[in-house]
């Protein structure tokens, strides 16, 4: 997802990487009374996803063990939670928190949000593959299950795949899309929900661009401003997002880390499926997206929040030297 920014993660393939020295380190850190958690953090928060994958794999050739058995053997609570997303691939680890955020009583659409929002048409079609493998259940009957109304439809045309590849730009269709929108929103009395989540699921993200570009000369406003007054409940929390991650994905992600960790309580399962899934993409644009936005660095605000070994994973994955 590279348009309008160069995505800098904080987690990049270790240099010198050694399968099999870091397979024994682990088992080392976690063998007789007692365990090395600061040995566990400092070699899997600092290894690609890819490279995590291979440490698994010798793992259980040279050792006879299973890695993620025994780290939850070792670790408890949120520790254990990130330490266990990170050796998952992450469309696999996305997929188990698609089917946790429909899983029993409630839904928790905030989640499905933002999982699916950001995603282009590749990747969602990893994600909805490797669904059905894990679950033997199409994703998009979950989700039709779990949602209704517009929601339920814009859901299910972005896991359908409906996006347009990226790098698909049309100029004038844009200035149609733009006007489109108008018409079924500022410029009627009511709103005709389809038209958004129709363009908006639609059309790529490079497209989606120039559509809103279009839509401020047409109307004087942002798409953000006429979407407030138009819509609301998920299918605005999902329209919104979209048009965030089309402008700028940090952004988006940025305010959800800030709301995550606002007022009583911490939304922990928020927090760290963002900090473990976006470290190999764009997390230390978020952090700067974050610190430009609340006026404090993401490091701080995790250091207050968070406490304990939980704390030092996730700032190890923040890139703290």
């Amino acid at each position: 997802m590279s348009w309008y920014y160069t995505p800098k993660p904080t987690v990049v393939p270790a240099e010198g990487f050694d399968a099999s020295a870091d397979a024994n380190a682990l088992r080392a850190a976690m063998k007789g009374f007692g365990t090395d958690e600061k040995a566990i953090i400092d070699i899997l928060c600092a290894r690609s996803n890819g490279q995590r994958m291979q440490i698994l794999e010798t793992y259980a050739s040279e050792l006879g063990r299973d890695l993620i058995e025994d780290l939850k053997s070792e670790l408890g609570g949120k520790f254990e939670d990130v330490i266990v997303a990170l050796m998952i691939p992450p469309e696999k680890y996305l997929c188990k928190q698609l089917h946790k955020a429909m899983d029993g009583i409630g839904t928790n659409e905030d989640a499905l949000i933002e999982i699916l929002a950001p995603q282009t048409n590749e990747e969602v079609k990893k994600i909805v593959d490797c669904y059905e493998d894990m679950y033997n259940r199409p994703l998009a009957e979950h989700l039709c299950s779990e949602t209704d109304g517009s929601f339920r439809r814009l859901l299910t045309m972005i896991i359908v795949g409906a996006r347009d590849p990226q790098g698909t730009v049309d100029a004038d269709l844009a200035v149609e899309q733009a006007n489109q929108l108008y018409n079924a929103g500022e410029a009627k009395f009511g709103t005709d929900e389809e038209v958004f989540y129709k363009i908006l699921a639609h059309a790529s993200f490079d497209q989606l661009e120039i559509v809103f570009e279009e839509y401020k000369k047409l109307s004087g406003r942002t798409i953000e401003q006429a979407m407030k007054d138009e819509l609301s409940g998920e299918l605005y929390d999902a329209l919104s997002a979209i048009v965030e991650c089309v402008q700028m994905a940090p952004h988006y992600f940025a305010k959800r880390l800030h709301k995550a960790m606002d007022g009583a309580g911490t939304d922990d399962a928020s927090m760290i499926r963002i900090i473990v899934t976006r470290s190999e993409i764009d997390l230390q644009n978020i952090k700067d997206e974050y610190e430009q936005m609340y006026n404090k660095t993401l490091l701080s605000a995790v250091r207050n929040e968070c406490s304990g070994e939980y704390k030092h994973a996730l700032c190890a994955l923040l890139g703290e030297a």
